[in-house]
């Protein structure tokens, strides 16, 4: 990996969140060059590497594109985001905003800088809905159920698109729901983070509904090895990145309790309407094509998880 990252300029948009820093740390690893690009509204708690360059704006205006453009570079993570079903739902214009048009921007900036290699982060448990066959293969028709799921989906056309027209070579990977240090406990999104965050305040955690609905809790880590095999490789279309089992919220939950020493009951809120029922992404793919395959398992990260929490508030 680090001979095929070496000397390459990579420009990484929402570098400086969650995902995006464990990105830019392992693309420095690897040799790469860096641009980040990011308004650092949802900036993560972990800096960037020093050696990050930094381009604070907005990626759907136009210095955004500027930047691409005169950086010129050899591939692009369009790692950034509005994430949150729930603030799909309240603020579905910003949410396209983001999603969708910046989107947009970025590739038609990657085109204009002569870059075809272009790897984007969708969502598989948005995409796929109310899933007939678990684990879900990506030719799972897409039935999104929330204004992010669909504007993942509206991503994965316009990639399609520039794709089959000879100007990109793009690569959708649809992650699970995504866990791991730095991710924002303050938020409304990321059941592990915000579970953690309120444990370590001497809280009780919150479970929606009974808490049976499943997920497939996905170490950032193995993202992250994704990420730049995808960035290396040269796949198109879509793949799902996750680990290929269900875990309960209210499963998970117990377990970061025991971890942490907490012995009460959570708290419980309605379940959201339109919440997904059970999501597992078929991995088969990813293991085919990118060889990839999850490293980290569940019980492990959610410890590493927990420890880097307990850590940040010492």
């Amino acid at each position: 990996m680090a001979t095929e990252m070496a000397g390459r300029r990579v420009v990484v948009t929402g570098g400086a969140g969650f995902i995006g820093v464990h990105s830019v740390e392992a693309l420095h690893a690897a040799g790469a060059d860096v641009l980040v690009i990011d308004d650092l509204r949802h900036a993560s708690y972990r800096p960037l590497p020093g050696k990050a360059r930094l381009e604070a704006t907005d990626v759907a205006g136009p210095a955004a594109r500027a930047a691409v453009e005169s950086w010129r570079p050899h591939a692009i993570l369009h790692l950034a985001a509005q994430g949150g079903v729930n603030r799909s739902w309240r603020e579905p214009a910003a949410d396209a905003h983001i999603n969708v048009l910046g989107t947009v921007n970025i590739l038609a900036a990657a085109i204009a800088a002569g870059c075809r290699r272009v790897v984007v982060a969708s969502s598989g448990g948005a995409l796929y809905g109310a899933a007939t066959r678990l684990p879900t293969p990506e030719d799972e028709p897409a039935q999104p159920r929330s204004p992010y799921g669909t504007a993942k989906l509206s991503i994965e056309h316009y990639l399609g698109h520039f794709t089959r027209a000879g100007m990109l070579d793009a690569l959708a990977l649809r992650y699970g729901n995504v866990y791991g240090p730095g991710q924002d406990g303050t938020g409304e999104a990321g059941v592990v983070a915000i579970s953690s965050h309120r444990l370590l305040d001497g809280k009780a955690p919150v479970v929606r509904g009974d808490g049976a609905q499943t997920r497939d809790f996905t170490y950032v880590g193995d993202i992250v090895a994704a990420n730049l095999l995808g960035l290396a490789s040269d796949i198109v279309g879509a793949v799902n990145i996750g680990t290929g089992r269900e875990t309960a919220i209210g499963d998970l939950v117990r377990r970061l309790c025991e971890l942490a020493g907490f012995h009460g009951a959570p708290e419980r809120e309605p379940l959201p309407s339109g919440e997904v029922a059970r999501s597992a992404l078929d991995n088969s793919r990813a293991a085919e094509r990118l060889g990839w395959a999850p490293a980290v398992s569940l019980a492990d990260g959610l410890a590493r998880t927990l420890e880097s929490f307990r850590a940040q508030v010492r």
